[in-house]
């Protein structure tokens, strides 16, 4: 049985494998909206994105907890993937704040020239 800290630096990998899963398909949809693509095509994508994260999860669980299931890293992925969704709205808020400022301080320098 592992002590508390092997257990904290698994659930840290699982974590960070979360945020990996859930950036990948993220990128996965931005490169849907960049090449539109049928239904069959999108179908096919998902299919060996979850083929291959499977790969990756199961890699990940079998060198941190030697290929055994544990609770932590199941809780670690979920939260790596909450994390990262979390994190991604707000740099879209930050974003849009961004490119207000920048529209309103373009209409300033116009107005003061």
């Amino acid at each position: 049985m592992p002590g508390i800290e092997t257990e904290a630096v698994i659930f840290v990998y699982a974590v960070l494998s979360g945020v990996v899963m859930f950036s990948c398909y993220q990128m996965l949809r931005l490169f849907r909206k960049l090449i539109r693509h049928r239904g069959c095509i999108v179908g096919a994508e998902d299919l060996i994105y979850w083929i291959g994260i499977s790969m990756y999860i199961f890699r990940q669980m079998y060198y941190t907890t030697y290929g055994s299931i544990r609770w932590y890293f199941v809780l670690g992925a979920a939260a790596g993937n909450l994390l990262a969704y979390s994190a991604g709205r707000e740099l879209k808020k930050v974003g849009k704040c961004v490119a207000k400022l920048l529209k309103n301080r373009g209409k300033a320098d116009k107005i003061n020239k």
